[in-house]
């Protein structure tokens, strides 16, 4: 079976490579960006299973992205983990409202993002 695929979408490099390390290691394919439209040019090159998206990005920010992967019917099984430092219950709640199928504030634990990628993606 093949890997499943994640895209990584962050703007700070240190997160990005804790979390690809991270989610190779557990045996997934990665691809990453660190803007909204670099993200959504790889969303429709390499249609990933699960995206760990950021809310503040450069150019589109994280709210735009998972609405434009929840507007495409042929993304709609795409799994969505928002990853934020803003963490207050009306930033989740716009967050979940668009389709995030997740959401988890800043700083996190890795661990903890794994937990949530396997649950999604062994569902």
């Amino acid at each position: 079976m093949a890997a499943k695929r994640i895209l990584i979408v962050d703007d700070e490099p240190s997160i990005v490579l804790s979390l690809e390390y991270l989610m190779k290691e557990a045996g997934y394919e990665v691809k990453t960006a660190n803007d909204g439209n670099t993200a959504l040019q790889l969303i429709q090159s390499h249609l990933p299973d699960l995206v760990l998206l950021d809310v503040n990005l450069p150019q589109r920010n994280g709210y735009e992205i998972c609405r434009a992967i929840r507007n495409e019917p042929a993304h709609r099984r795409i799994r969505i983990i928002m990853l934020t430092a803003k963490g207050s219950d009306i930033e989740r709640e716009k967050g979940m409202s668009l389709g995030a199928d997740n959401y988890i504030t800043k700083p996190f634990s890795t661990q903890e993002v794994l937990d949530k990628v396997k649950a999604l993606l062994d569902a």
